[in-house]
């Protein structure tokens, strides 16, 4: 059934299925239940007055979540952390007295944030994986592919397919090396109570230090965490936020990059996106094969390009040891931030798998061009035969000037090489003006910089991750 109330377009119609259950409600408050019993487990451990009854009661009820009988509570109370206390202790009475025992708000909000971003992070590392293997095949295949070089989109000297693939390649290796980091400093932020003092620990254990902190590094590892916050107030501070989302934007910008270039290449005809048997380009013109795909990536990121200053404000305006003004700005930003980065990987992941290649076309740009690029190495040739360097290169530039007229002005074809080898004063055959031409002259060490970017620089990555791409 559609239901006719606003639904954030990134859940139902961009973002994969699995990103959406990790940002979920249910997803959420289970992990909720599950850091209430990692909790009242830990406690029972380190010899607080709780009954493994009470814990098994509450273990039967994490995924069983009865969202009406919240809704109604929060109603009445207008706190959502209470009106899950209240919600889980009416279908765990036995344990109704102690969940909770000396945690905050936070305790289970920041905590439960922190083990989205982990568990997302692992996903956007395999799609972003993915990516990387689809594209370095593809620059593989194409290493010595040639086509024109562009800078300010204006006709460059030559590269490869494969190379210019690479540079989108570094770009992504980049972000998938940022990712590991973010992954691997990722913290917990434990039970550190209202102010971070952990006060409310200390008189449960009778201002046992030692335990409370044993208790800090027991519901950290029950909830998969080896690394925690040593110090915070009652949140974790926010730059752990700011690093996190700063990351994914990093992703965006390379995307954004890559889709950008993918669209002007679609404009050239040299490389597009794969286009389905009965896709539809315009509603008006029936001819139309829009890049959609590489728009949408570049739509997408520029929306998580804005998202990515939005943790600053937070970080900054966090008075003291808290303030609840950053609670709902978090419950929009963070789970948009990684929902966006999803769907733009799974762009990528469907354009790099199909792109496809149009070398006749690639070919006749060359051809359009190379003629001007190869003055230089004509101009070498003929001194090289006896031919006056001054001489030469005068009569090289009035040829090159009156082609480019031609084709300006009349939309002709190059001729400019028609008209050097039937100059006598050039003295250059046939052959030997195809052989100067050569296109694998002019596109320098780009096919051995990618075999040694591939081997070096990729290579090893997509062998770490190969079990999991």
């Amino acid at each position: 059934m559609i239901s006719h109330s606003y639904q954030s377009p990134l859940t139902n119609r961009y973002a994969s299925a699995e990103m959406n259950r990790i940002f979920s409600a249910q997803f959420k408050y289970s992990t909720w239940r599950r850091l209430w019993v990692a909790l009242a487990q830990a406690e029972l451990t380190l010899g607080l007055p709780i009954s493994r009854d009470q814990i098994a009661q509450m273990s039967e009820h994490i995924e069983n979540i009865d969202f009406e009988l919240a809704e109604k509570y929060e109603k009445e109370l207008h706190h959502d952390v209470m009106a899950h206390i209240h919600a889980f202790g009416d279908q765990c009475p036995l344990a109704r007295p102690i969940i909770h025992l000396g945690a905050t708000s936070c305790y289970l909000t920041d905590n439960t944030d922190i083990i989205q971003m982990r568990d997302a992070l692992q996903i956007l590392i395999y799609k972003l994986v993915r990516v990387i293997n689809q594209l370095a095949e593809f620059a593989q295949k194409h290493a010595t592919l040639a086509c024109l070089g562009f800078t300010h989109f204006q006709p460059a000297q030559l590269t490869t397919v494969g190379k210019r693939a690479c540079m989108w390649l570094q770009d992504l290796l980049i972000d998938l090396q940022e990712l590991e980091v973010r992954s691997d400093l990722l913290r917990f932020l434990g039970v550190k109570g209202t102010t971070g003092t952990q006060a409310s620990f200390l008189a449960l254990f009778s201002q046992d230090y030692d335990k409370v902190q044993t208790l800090d590094h027991l519901v950290a590892a029950k909830m998969g965490f080896a690394n925690l916050f040593t110090i915070s107030g009652q949140t974790y501070t926010r730059k752990q936020d700011c690093q996190m989302i700063n990351a994914l934007a990093g992703i965006a910008a390379s995307s954004h990059k890559f889709a950008t270039d993918l669209r002007l290449l679609a404009h050239l005809q040299e490389v597009e996106e794969p286009f389905k048997e009965k896709q539809v380009g315009s509603t008006a013109m029936p001819y139309k094969r829009n890049p959609i795909l590489a728009e949408r990536i570049c739509s997408l990121s520029r929306f998580l390009f804005s998202l990515a200053e939005n943790p600053m404000y937070t970080a900054a305006t966090q008075w003291f040891e808290r303030t609840l003004d950053d609670s709902a700005n978090r419950r929009l930003c963070i789970p948009e931030a990684f929902l966006t980065c999803d769907a733009i990987l799974d762009l990528l992941i469907q354009i790099t798998q199909g792109l496809v290649v149009y070398p006749k076309m690639i070919a006749k740009h060359i051809a359009e061009e190379l003629p001007f690029m190869a003055t230089e190495n004509i101009l070498m040739a003929c001194v090289k035969k006896g031919g006056d360097r001054q001489d030469i290169h005068e009569k090289i530039r009035l040829l090159s000037y009156e082609a480019k007229k031609r084709i300006k002005e009349e939309g002709a074809e190059n001729d400019l090489l028609d008209h050097i080898l039937n100059d006598p004063a050039f003295q250059l055959s046939k052959d030997e003006l195809s052989r100067i031409i050569n296109v694998n002259n002019f596109i320098g060490a780009a096919p051995h910089q990618v075999e040694e970017f591939l081997k070096k620089e990729v290579s090893p990555y997509r062998e770490k991750y190969r079990s999991k791409a």
